[in-house]
């Protein structure tokens, strides 16, 4: 049930078009009751129910999908040691400017060693798994946590999108072989696949990242990048290939079936649920607010008494219990809002379905049934209520999975040389186009793409082998690989 409310004003809805996203992303945020923005430390997001429910929803299945694959949960400490910070050079290097530090307690008494705000949290966990991990019995370890990081994010800082607390999973693992963590890697990316894209509807290539915008310390980087409705890249979630960089320097060792001693290989993998639900928001959106995929709904089915009568209110609790049986979020709303009211009121909440319930509908047995994504109705038997919601809603899913994949392909792009790629840049998506190296060599090449455009070397797909056919559109060098381009946030 909704609190009731005296009030009779007119239903005001979103005064910007989703067309001007930046307005509609924030004015979305703020009436959809996701977050409040008036928080007053920067980059510090004050989290409503409507949100942290989706969130709850969209960690549930991630986490499902770990452990289907063999990960364990785990907690640990949102601080972490200087000394373990400071084990790994690339490491340190890379998220030092980054990083809140704890220096005191109490009254201003210093503490003897600083303590980091957890960045991301591979200092932390791999100091214990040099305790736990002492025979190939012990492996593979898999663990994964669903925690908060903090970073001190200098940019500007956006809801859900860039800032400096943020809510992920963080899963880190650990093998006998380098050939076991290769194949980690590559699970990961069917774990996004597998929920990100089929459950949440955000579509996305997965780019081995150029060796100058690697993870800090990792061998590899594989990341997985969305395009937002206003042309520029988000990127999703990252796996990286740690190999030996962390095990050596925290003594991750483990004797063999012979007895020899060896190092183990790594890797950990990145799920950003906060910007998740950037992409739900985004993506799914529409100029009458937003539009949840069934599964991740805060509530999937709002159920609207038309008129307050007593057999009306009567079948309205009965319907609302028989969905919650059965594992349908409903909700009844009996506030003494005028029921066009409430309709725009859920459909810019973004709730999948709503069941229109009037004295008509109590008389016959069978009630109004409407799609928040087309706005399409149907009469449906109250025998049948249960069954239609569920597959009304793996339909609007799909329907909004196969609108995101479109307009994904659609904002692809090709280039050949710089004028064409500032020309393909300017409509904003990913640009595809022969580049001579994402090693070393090619970083001067990407340096001009960012000094002159203001975009970046996303890097090559991870999917498939795509072969250049001509030369660099940067230095005019016979071309080694094939690139995408892109403006991030």
């Amino acid at each position: 049930m909704v609190s009731k409310s005296a009030s009779k004003e007119e239903y005001a809805g979103l005064k910007h078009p989703k067309s001007d996203f930046s307005k509609w992303f924030n004015e979305v945020i703020a009436k959809a009751e996701l977050a409040d923005l008036r928080y007053n430390a920067k980059g510090f997001l004050v989290h409503r129910p409507w949100s942290v429910t989706a969130m709850k929803a969209m960690y549930t299945l991630y986490e499902m999908e770990l452990e289907k694959k063999g990960h364990l949960p785990v907690w640990f400490p949102a601080v972490i040691p200087e000394e373990n910070f400071r084990k790994e050079g690339e490491h340190v290097k890379g998220f030092v400017p980054e990083v809140f530090w704890v220096t005191e307690h109490g009254a201003g008494e210093r503490l003897t060693e600083r303590l980091a705000l957890r960045p991301t949290s591979e200092t932390a966990m791999y100091r214990m798994y040099s305790l736990w991990i002492r025979s190939w019995r012990d492996l593979p370890l898999k663990l994964y946590q669903p925690c908060q990081v903090w970073r001190y994010e200098t940019k500007s800082t956006r809801p859900f999108i860039r800032g400096r607390e943020f809510h992920w999973i963080e899963a880190h693992d650990a093998f006998e072989t380098r050939k076991e963590a290769e194949n980690q890697v590559r699970e990961d990316m069917e774990m996004t696949e597998n929920v990100m894209q089929r459950q949440f509807g955000i579509p996305f290539i997965f780019f081995r990242r150029p060796v100058w915008d690697k993870f800090a310390g990792a061998e590899d980087t594989f990341a997985a990048d969305t395009i937002m409705p206003d042309g520029k890249i988000l990127q999703q979630p990252s796996t990286h290939l740690l190999g030996q960089n962390f095990s050596k320097p925290f003594r991750i060792k483990f004797k063999d079936k012979g007895g020899k001693e060896k190092t183990v290989w790594q890797t950990c993998y990145g799920p950003c649920i906060w910007r998740i639900l950037a992409s739900v928001i985004a993506q799914h959106g529409d100029d009458k607010g937003l539009i949840f995929p069934f599964s991740i709904a805060p509530v999937q089915v709002v159920i609207t008494p038309i008129g307050n009568s007593d057999s009306v209110k009567r079948k309205c609790g009965e319907i609302h219990s028989r969905l919650c049986r059965s594992c349908i979020r409903a909700l009844v709303d009996d506030s003494d809002k005028t029921p066009g009211w409430k309709f725009n009121q859920w459909e810019m909440k973004g709730v999948p379905l709503r069941l229109e319930v009037g004295p008509k509908e109590v008389q016959s047995g069978k009630y109004t049934l409407a799609r928040r994504d087309t706005g399409k109705k149907q009469l449906v038997p109250e025998s049948k209520l249960v069954d239609t919601c569920k597959t009304s809603g793996e339909e609007i899913t799909w329907s909004l999975i196969k609108s995101a994949d479109a307009f994904f392909k659609k904002n692809i792009r090709e280039a050949k040389d710089i004028s064409s790629l500032s020309y393909a840049l300017k409509k904003g998506g990913l640009v595809k186009m022969d580049f001579c190296s994402i090693d070393r060599k090619g970083e001067p090449c990407a340096d001009i793409i960012k000094d002159k455009l203001h975009a970046d070397v996303r890097g090559i797909r991870a999917d498939k082998k795509e072969k250049p056919k001509g030369k660099c559109a940067v230095c005019g060098k016979k071309a080694g690989c094939v690139v995408y381009v892109g403006k991030e946030y």
